[in-house]
């Protein structure tokens, strides 16, 4: 029972922390996927009592399990590829334009199918588990034919101690493995507990030719899945992407793919990375971004000597920082792996369009590589008493509550703490048009943390559409007047002084709804609030830095 336990505890992980990857919005769906699992499992004891045959039922029972929890994996993948293909194939067979697939009606019914599709393996998973403990205790008192007055106690400790261990296995060891490999060791270890009960209460089973058939059959799908679902899941998930999948990785805490693109009028291939499924940057536009998110922060400090970035793990944001020609530079990102992929040649050779896009960046003496949670690794810097000029804050969006906090007034008042008297920050804020109220309580949560002069911008990446960031002083005068008061301005091969200036400005009416927007504290999860609503609910968008 206790084995049993860890086992159907790592299911539950499991399809929450893939349906999460897949689907995005990662948070509701784990809060959503366990809740249902758990109330399958409740419905799923609840049915036991209609069983006749406890030990031929929990057999079949592990069997199921044991298939479904190999091949659930595959079974997501293969619905939400099919949902991503099916427009393209609609498209092809009406000859419809390459930049334009059909919407609505039966695709939008294909889509609905494959965002409820892995809910619906999760039900039915958890049906199967909620079997087991009802039937072990129908077992227990039949072998010792007796009610047992422990039985319930007994069950139930293994069960809760089961699934702590079963906790501690996914984290700290299966969460590092590629998603359908944990599943099939998972499901091995039920198909294992099925044939020991199997053979040691044979005489008590019905049917058993066809189960151990059964037995034998699912041994060679796991055989076969272990060999080739990795293979399978990666030619999958590379119909989900327009271009030519080319690496594809899960870290600890992230999963890492990597596209690739030729077009005719460019000699070199267009690298697009995702995040979790989410576009990080494109190599034909990343120039935009970037070029917004340094150089205002290092035209409005005073000083560029000490820089302190926080995120761009692909070293983009510190290649231009580099420029600038400081003395040191801070770097704070908390996937190491990812930092891997951009600093340290493989073997393969697949990461080195990587390296020239950054220009080997991370070779740079004067970087340091701080690995780890910013919330946490700036306290140390505080404790060092360490102040720098300049300070990029280039982090994913809050679409999670772990992310939340690094969008609080604790988290940016540490930052000013850290902050020069004449510096400037700069903060990736997602953007104005699609997530309007979190582009807002970014800025007024900067000004929270007691900034004396916080400004926003914006600017067209064709990668993301319209994006935003803000800019803050300490004191002083505001970035704008810094920027608009320079009498040179620095060579940039696509950003110029009235690009940046007119980035500043906004439509007529866009701040009018600042006075209901709210400061985001920590805890509050207002900023996440916010993301959530304005990408999920008005724009039904997965996609975001």
């Amino acid at each position: 029972m206790a084995v049993l336990a860890g086992c159907g505890l790592i299911y539950e992980y499991l399809l929450s922390h893939y349906t999460g990857r897949v689907l995005g919005a990662m948070d509701q769906v784990i809060f959503t996927m366990i809740g249902l699992m758990i109330v399958s499992m409740g419905v799923g004891a609840w049915c036991a009592r209609l069983v006749k045959d406890a030990f031929t039922t929990f057999v079949w029972t592990e069997l199921c399990v044991a298939f479904l929890g190999a091949s659930v994996v595959l079974m997501i993948a293969s619905m939400v590829a099919l949902s991503e293909v099916f427009p393209r194939l609609l498209a092809m067979v009406y000859g419809l334009p390459d930049d334009l697939h059909p919407v609505g009606g039966v695709v939008d019914w294909v889509r609905r199918v494959a965002d409820f599709f892995p809910y619906f393996m999760g039900v039915l998973i958890g049906f199967l588990l909620g079997l087991e403990i009802p039937l072990m205790a129908r077992i227990r008192e039949q072998l010792h034919a007796r009610r047992l007055s422990h039985n319930t106690g007994t069950l139930y400790g293994a069960d809760y101690l089961g699934a702590g261990l079963g906790a501690v296995i996914w984290v700290w060891w299966l969460l590092q493995l590629e998603i359908s490999r944990a599943a099939v060791l998972v499901a091995s270890v039920n198909w294992l507990v099925g044939l020991w009960f199997f053979i040691r209460y044979r005489k008590f089973i019905q049917n058993r030719r066809w189960l151990l058939v059964a037995q034998g059959v699912l041994l060679g799908w796991l055989l076969v899945i272990s060999q080739m679902g990795l293979l399978w899941t990666g030619q999958l998930e590379a119909l989900l992407y327009q271009d030519d999948l080319v690496f594809s990785h899960s870290s600890r805490y992230q999963h890492v793919a990597l596209t690739k693109r030729w077009q005719q009028t460019q000699s070199d291939p267009i690298y697009t990375l995702y995040l979790n499924g989410r576009t990080q940057f494109s190599s034909s536009d990343e120039h935009i971004y970037h070029a917004m998110l340094v150089m205002p922060a290092m035209l409005a400090s005073n000083r560029q000597e000490k820089v302190l970035i926080i995120g761009g793990g692909d070293g983009l944001a510190l290649r231009d920082v580099l420029t600038w020609d400081p003395d040191e530079v801070t770097l704070m990102d908390l996937d190491e792996e990812v930092i891997k992929l951009f600093s340290v040649p493989r073997e393969d050779g697949l990461n080195a369009p990587l390296l020239a896009l950054n220009q080997q960046a991370f070779s740079d003496p004067r970087v340091d590589v701080v690995i780890g949670d910013a919330f946490i690794q700036v306290d140390k810097l505080l404790q060092e008493e360490r102040l720098f000029d300049v300070i990029i804050v280039d982090l994913p969006d809050p679409g999670h509550p772990d992310l939340n906090r690094l969008y609080s007034t604790r988290f940016y008042t540490k930052l000013k703490n850290l902050l020069m008297g004449d510096g400037a920050i700069s903060i990736q804020s997602t953007s104005p048009y699609h997530a309007k109220q979190t582009f807002l309580c970014i800025g007024k949560t900067v000004e929270a943390a007691g900034f004396s002069f916080v400004q926003q911008m914006h600017q067209n990446v064709p990668s993301f559409g319209e994006w935003g960031w803000t800019l803050a002083t300490r004191q002083g005068a505001s970035p704008k007047k810094r920027i608009q008061r320079l009498k040179s301005f620095p060579e940039h091969a696509w950003l110029s002084k009235d690009i940046l200036l007119g980035a500043f400005a906004f439509g007529r009416h866009f701040y009018d709804t600042l006075p209901e927007i709210k400061i985001n504290h920590l805890g509050s999860w207002q900023a996440y609030q916010y993301h959530q609503q304005d990408w999920m609910t008005e724009q039904g968008a997965l996609s975001g830095l």
